[in-house]
């Protein structure tokens, strides 16, 4: 890891990223609720998945959803809310938030299960990572960040701790 560059005089340092897995999440079929006095909103269930990086492996549980806020035609809100299973069996509370934006016709195309390039979307979340596990107890003091890509059937998520 590279030091960061130097900040401009009388400005304080940015905290660094450390990356710390790639989650692969395998999601169902949308369970639409419609459009509600808050929002539309829909339900995303969650079948499983892999987590693969250099502190992180395993897998990701089935059982878990992602509710979803649509808040008009170019920005959904995130809430995922799974568990994460480690190679050796330790498991791992995930509590996903996020934002994904793009335009109407890209996050129109999304929400159907069409691929979009990555590069059209701004998906960023900020997953919070909780464990009973001694062996991980540091994942419950530290902040994570990630970005996100939307495949069909799948999300993508590589995520990095805040240092």
């Amino acid at each position: 890891m590279t030091a960061p560059p130097p900040a401009p005089p009388g400005l304080p340092f940015p905290p660094g990223l450390s990356f710390l897995t790639e989650v692969s999440v395998s999601v169902g079929e949308p369970v639409e609720v419609g459009p509600t006095p808050e929002g539309h909103r829909r339900m995303v269930p969650i079948t499983g998945g892999t987590v693969r990086g250099p502190s992180l492996n395993g897998r990701v549980l089935p059982g878990g959803a992602d509710y979803q806020f649509l808040r008009g035609t170019t920005l959904t809100e995130l809430d995922a809310r799974y568990v994460l299973e480690t190679e050796d069996g330790h498991r791992i509370f995930v509590h996903n938030t996020a934002l994904r934006h793009g335009s109407a016709q890209d996050i129109e195309l999304l929400n159907s299960g069409t691929a979009v390039d990555p590069s059209r979307i701004y998906f960023r979340c900020w997953p919070r990572l909780t464990t009973a596990s001694p062996a991980l107890d540091w994942l419950n003091t530290r902040l994570m960040l990630g970005t996100g890509i939307r495949q069909p059937g799948r999300v993508v998520l590589n995520i990095f701790t805040v240092d």
